[in-house]
């Protein structure tokens, strides 16, 4: 994974060379997505930058990618899963063995939705010099960030984290996941359409245990794709724990050749962090010694994670509590991952989403209710744990994969009637786990008390004392006064307690203005969920603290 940076639109009588420095300058705020290599492409209508971060094919694989003819070009941060296979069925003529290079091909060969056919994580921008067109896209759920927005000579800007717009674009705002724009139409167009989206096409589907297993372990076996050595973030719950599980199948194996060869890197190491005596470090302990992975948990202080606050909020880009608890023990443990050498990592974001995994489904009314729900956090990931995890890894240069995210197992969790996910109470009079489908299906992976373990976030996770510690901070740091008048400062979105209001006043510093605060999502942070959500349970509705583990009535009477 990398970070682009592109400008288009440009006009006849612009200083190209002049425009090419501020391209470097505003990509240099990036270097620490792609700290092996940058590249520049200008163009009379368009300047691309490319910072990489080397995983696929390091030798031959520097970007901005040309065609053979030169009138391509194309910058891309993120991985294309299916890459083989596509590269396979075009007759495109190849430069490189970069995985990213099938866009070129696919675009050249005339698929209007080309976009459609990649199974990957992705933000490019493609430059047509030939017909004097550009395309911009981002994948799917959003796990790669994209920003775009126009200077002040109205000029297109576009870069992988807001921090390059910054004091350039006074319009900035995400682009949108599962949407392309093509300036031969000006239209900026969703390609991303799925039947599962509405709950009556999901009505009575099942997947049974053993294909729900072979989807997630074919996930987990594509995105093993890497040329560098990599791990698993394991922090001993259950998403976590299946990734690793599976990652341990094909670990000594090379992906790349179909398994015909032994792994450059066949030991799998896994990666784990929390404060001295916390819940995950044990648990990740568990399973580490259960899956056989090196593993290497580490401990850090409150007071490590509380200096470190200013940097990872300006790294991840956002002032809402729960990212923000959840993102600096994350960027921590990205630090340490970096220091031993590790460039990718596969992470466990999305299950809960797909399969209904924080506490509050417990409350869903029906199953409709339930699957509508999981819709709307699916599209809201991009600003929550796909943010954190992709940014608060990759501000030490190491690459977050999803496999839970993988286009192909979406489409096997997410056709499944709601009615097999539902946790709580059910009409037999027994009661469910949350994710217990899941569970269910890997029955035999893991030790039971990981596999059934209960959801626990991994701001509680790693330590209670973490978030008790930062709300006493910000009382002592945000004084009775300011706090008073949040609202008259914050108009956008006002912090609702002084931990929010900390976090607020940190972002201010390095985004300010509206445009900025109004990447942020409005509203409580509590799980990203709906209102519709949030009137399953008045208790967790009207509650300020988004912890999961401030939701005790449903966190203690889950199971009873």
């Amino acid at each position: 994974m990398c970070s682009i940076f592109g400008m288009f639109d440009l006009q006849p009588g612009d200083d190209l060379a002049s425009l090419r420095r501020q391209a470097l300058e505003l990509s240099l705020r990036l270097r620490h997505r792609g700290p092996d290599w940058s590249g520049v492409f200008v163009d009379a209508g368009a300047i691309l930058v490319h910072e990489r971060l080397a995983i696929v094919d390091p030798a031959s694989g520097a970007q901005p990618l040309r065609s053979r003819d030169g009138t391509l070009a194309l910058a891309v941060n993120g991985e294309i899963y299916n890459h083989r296979e596509l590269r396979a069925a075009s007759a495109y003529d190849f430069t490189t063995g970069s995985d990213c290079e099938v866009i070129n091909a696919l675009y050249r060969d005339g698929d209007a939705d080309f976009v459609g056919k990649l199974n990957g994580i992705f933000a490019f921008a493609l430059w047509d010099g030939l017909a004097q067109r550009y395309l911009i896209a981002r994948d799917p759920i959003g796990v790669c960030p994209l920003y775009w927005g126009h200077d002040a000579q109205g000029r297109l800007c576009v870069a992988s984290e807001m921090k390059a717009l910054v004091g350039v674009c006074a319009d900035v705002t995400p682009f949108p996941p599962g949407h392309v724009y093509d300036s031969a139409s000006g239209e900026l167009r969703r390609y991303y359409h799925k039947p599962w989206r509405e709950y009556a096409a999901t009505r009575g589907h099942a997947a049974a245990p053993g294909e729900l297993r072979h989807a997630f372990e074919q996930a987990v076996h594509r995105q093993l794709m890497t040329d560098v050595p990599y791990g698993v973030l394991l922090s001993g719950g259950l998403d976590s724990s299946l990734v690793a599980a599976c990652a341990a199948q094909f670990a000594r194996e090379r992906v790349e050749d179909d398994d015909r060869s032994e792994a450059w890197w066949p030991r799998l190491h896994s990666f784990a962090i929390g404060l001295d005596g916390s819940p995950d470090l044990a648990a990740a302990r568990v399973a580490a010694d259960a899956l056989g992975t090196v593993h290497h948990g580490f401990v850090y202080s409150f007071w490590e994670g509380l200096d470190a606050l200013p940097e990872v909020i300006r790294h991840i880009e956002t002032y809402d509590v729960t990212t923000i608890r959840a993102a600096t023990p994350m960027y921590l443990l990205a630090r340490r991952i970096k220091a031993m050498g590790v460039k990718m990592v596969l992470s466990g974001e999305g299950s809960d989403e797909l399969f209904g995994g924080y506490l509050y489904f417990h409350k869903a009314p029906s199953a409709e209710a339930f699957h509508e729900e999981t819709v709307r956090k699916l599209d809201a990931l991009h600003s929550y744990d796909c943010l954190r995890a992709n940014k608060a890894m990759m501000a030490w240069g190491v690459e977050a994969r999803v496999p839970f995210l993988d286009l192909e197992f979406i489409d096997v969790a997410m056709a499944m009637d709601a009615t097999h996910k539902m946790a709580g109470s059910m009409p037999d009079g027994s009661r469910r786990i949350e994710k217990h489908v899941l569970r269910e299906a890997f029955v035999g992976a893991l030790p039971d008390e990981i596999l059934w373990r209960q959801k626990e976030q991994f701001s509680d996770g790693v330590g209670y004392g973490w978030i008790d510690g930062l709300k006493a901070h910000a009382e002592q740091a945000v004084t009775d006064r300011e706090f008073a008048a949040a609202a008259a400062r914050y108009p956008f979105n006002p912090p609702a307690t002084k931990e929010a209001y900390f976090y607020r006043r940190i972002f201010e510093q390095h985004f300010p203005g509206e445009a900025c605060a109004a990447t942020v999502p409005g509203g409580k942070s509590i799980a990203c969920s709906s209102p519709a959500a949030l009137a399953w349970d008045p208790a967790f509705a009207n509650a300020a603290d988004p912890s999961g583990r401030a939701m005790r009535g449903v966190h203690a009477n889950a199971l009873n």
